[in-house]
Parts: structure tokens; sequence; C-alpha cells
């Protein structure tokens, strides 16, 4: 049976507060240089299990809630808050003030959920809008029996793969396993260099914010970014893949699968102005670049709790973008994302940050405004930790990042499928009339995401 859209109301039944049950002594712990390259924005993560088999016994709720005090002994920093410091650059107050915990109730059933449109199912439902803290977590009983579990993080203090080890900690504990990553809270691992060398290039990466120009003031956009959920079967990434490659270097399928949304966006912005200039970023995650050479270090950096991501971008002309076959736009792609995958790159942008510290600074492919071409940032969520998160009652049937940010940038997240290997559930906030684009001219490879391919 496919997905229902089907009206349903979630109730609150208790707020309460989380925090570690070991003691605790307050203690700052200052952000990195790649840390205070993040705004204040939260992202939400949520996973949905079917009901229980009648051999699980033990309550979810008290199983969650003491497994998650558990788990903020090592992943304490989730139980802080952020706060300025004298500069008025954020600050990580590790005070064990706890995660807030919301138990809910929803009457529909997890098969009725609309996957497809997030922004009625989940938004403001399932995923908890953080109020104080570094990290919210809902816990939602269905109708059915089963149960949504959703966490709001502040992307100040942790990032994708950051929430990956955390998850998966809490996961192993609820069912009584060793701890397979314990975070390191290392922060001279990414310490500047003295004197630091960061590369000119970075000046057209980044850019500190007051620098920008100030907001329009009345102006009341004619699209506003809508969030969608999609299924893209291995078939069609193997054949992105294929036509990405025709020119003899074999792309990635995140590079194919990038070039070839970069010409579907583009197309939507063509009766525009084909002159306009469209950018395309992707999401570098650092970890394993600035441990080349060092294995100490890249110990270390794999489990390094904060930020660290750099955002290349490429832009080019709407007209060239549809004009040119998928593998042209595929080695641009290539091109603008190859210099940021190396160890030199990372420890340039530590630098760049620290040039320019205390004034914030952002990836400049996020700063879109009425009049610039479409702009979109892809991060790969391949490693999505779905498979991992059981708590003891069954790996989740579906989860999925959500990450409704505000601006014009649109932000697109493939994940793998929780049914079938090598498939891809996306997760796209884009333009709505960038997805209805998409849906009109690409619906072979993009599929709305239904309990159909869920198995629900």
């Amino acid at each position: 049976m496919g997905s229902v859209k089907e009206e349903f109301t979630v109730a609150v039944r208790k707020n309460e507060v989380v925090g570690a049950v070991a003691p605790f002594q307050d203690h700052w712990l200052p952000l990195t240089n790649l840390d205070l390259l993040l705004p204040p924005l939260d992202f939400g993560v949520f996973f949905c299990y079917k009901k229980p088999t009648s051999s699980h016994s033990s309550p979810m709720l008290s199983v969650l809630k003491k497994s998650l005090a558990e788990a903020l002994i090592s992943y304490y920093g989730l139980g802080g808050e952020v706060v300025p410091n004298a500069l008025g650059e954020p600050e990580l107050l590790c005070n064990n003030r706890g995660v807030d915990f919301v138990e809910a109730y929803a009457d529909i059933e997890l098969r009725n959920l609309n996957f497809h449109n997030p922004d009625d199912s989940i938004e403001g439902k399932f995923v908890p809008t953080k109020k104080r803290g570094v990290l919210a977590v809902q816990a939602t009983e269905l109708k059915c029996g089963g149960i949504v579990v959703a966490c709001a993080f502040d992307h100040r203090v942790a990032d994708a793969y950051t929430a990956n080890m955390f998850l998966v900690s809490w996961a192993e504990i609820a069912q009584s396993k060793p701890v397979s990553m314990v975070p390191s809270f290392r922060r001279s691992l990414l310490n500047p260099r003295r004197p630091g060398r960061a590369d000119p290039s970075l000046d057209e990466m980044y850019v500190p914010i007051p620098s920008l120009p100030p907001p329009e003031e009345n102006h009341e956009p004619t699209d506003h970014l809508i969030s969608r959920i999609y299924y893209v079967s291995s078939d069609q990434i193997n054949e992105l893949q294929s036509l990405a490659s025709s020119d003899g270097d074999k792309r990635s399928k995140l590079e194919s699968f990038s070039a070839f949304l970069w010409k579907q966006v583009a197309a939507f912005a063509a009766s525009k102005d084909r002159n306009r200039i469209s950018k395309m970023g992707i999401v570098v995650d650092g970890r394993s670049r600035l441990g080349e050479g060092d294995e100490d270090k890249a110990t270390a950096m794999a489990y390094h709790f904060g930020n660290v991501l750099s955002v290349p971008y490429g832009s080019q002309p709407i007209g060239e973008l549809i004009e040119q076959p998928l593998c042209r736009v595929a080695k641009q792609v290539h091109e603008f994302l190859k210099p940021a995958t190396n160890k030199e790159h990372f420890l340039g942008l530590i630098d760049w940050v620290e040039a320019h510290r205390p004034e914030p600074a952002m990836t400049r492919v996020y700063n879109v405004v009425k009049d610039d071409g479409p702009a979109v940032v892809v991060s790969s969520g391949l490693r999505f930790p779905v498979s991992k998160m059981d708590f003891g009652w069954g790996c989740p049937a579906f989860g999925s990042y959500h990450f409704p940010w505000g601006g014009l940038c649109g932000y697109v997240m493939p994940m793998p499928s929780p049914v079938r290997d090598g498939d891809w559930v996306v997760y796209m906030l884009l333009l709505k009339g960038q997805l209805e684009q998409i849906e009109k001219e690409a619906a072979l490879v993009f599929r709305p995401l239904t309990s159909d391919y869920l198995n629900l």
C-alpha cells in the first residue's frame, strides 16, 4: 500500500531533561576554527520503527532515556549549551544541563505517513524544535505500536559524522553492547599553524559575514524552499555514472548525481536568464584528509567530535549547463571538488579562519540573493547508520535527515536505502519550481518515496 495523505495530530505526553548519569564538573570547550564556519543552524534526523515483536519486553521510552543518559557520559558536549565568549564567538559550556526529551503520541500508523512530503508529516510533528542546549530528542509512539525517534542537533557543535557516531553509540548502549566509537575532544588537532598559510583561493570559497551586503528589506520571494524525499534505484545511479563517465574518465556516483542535479536545477532557471550563473557545492569531510601521513592523527580524527567540513563549489552560466552533455558537467564537478580533497586544503582553511577571527565567516555558495542564479549544495549521507540504529527492538524501517534551513540555497543529501543495497533515498530541499522541474523531466530517476519502497 502506498503512502496516504492523512491528517493526524501529535500530542505531547511528557517533556523532561535527561542528563549524564555520572558526576560532572563544569568546564569550557572552545569550538574549533572549522566549527566557527557554521552559522547557528539546527539539523534534524529521525528513525521510524515498526511495532516490536512480542519477545521485546522492556518499555521503549525507558530504554531510550536510560541509554541516552549513559551515552551523554562520553558525549558530554551534547549535554551542554553554546554561549558567547568575551569576543562574541560561540563556545561550548559543558555543564550537563542535559537534553530536552519529549514523549509524544501520534494517532497515525507508520505505513500511512507521507514520507515524500516531510514538511507536512515530519516538520513540527516528529523532529523536535530545539529551544535550548545542543541536542533535543523526541520519541513519538504511533497508533500501530511503532515509534519514531528524532533528534535536533546544533550544527555549530556537531556535523553529520559526529551525529552518526553518537547515534550508533546510543543504540549500542541500549543493547548493552560495547561502544565502538568513543569521541575525542582534542581541540589541538585543529589548531592553526604559526605562521598560517592560507591559499588565496579560499577567499573565493569563503567570505567574512560582515563584508556581505545587508539583506534586502520588504522582499517577498516568489518561490521558497520545500522538502521532499525521493527513491532512486541503483540502476538509475549506475546509468547516471555511465553517462557522466562517457568521456573516458570514470566519475564517482556522487559526482555523477551532482552533475545531473545541477543540469536539472539550471533547466528550471533557463526561462528567466540563460546568462545568469548557477552554483553547485559539495560538502567534503576532512577527517581522513587531515590524518594523511600521520597514523596517530588519522586515528584521532576518526573520533573527532565537531565539524570537519569544507564546501567547494563551481559556477557556470545556466545556458552552458543546459547545452553541455552530462560528462562535461561531471568533469566540472570533479575539477572544483578535487582541490578540497587533500590535507593542505583543510590546514589552509583552519589558517584562513584564524586570520579573520573574531569576524564570523561562511561559505560563499550559501549566500544567494534574489537576482542570483540558482545554487544548491550536495552533502553525502551514504554513511547514514540506518542499519546500526537498533535500540533492541529491531532496525528502523526508515530514517532520514531533515534540514529545512532558511535562505535560497538548496540542500540535497543522498542516503542508503534501508531495504535494498545500492539504492538511494534522497532528501531534497529545493525551490518548489525546481522540484516540479525534476518531477516532470527526471521522473524515471527521482520517484516520490512511498511506503511501498519501504515494505511497510
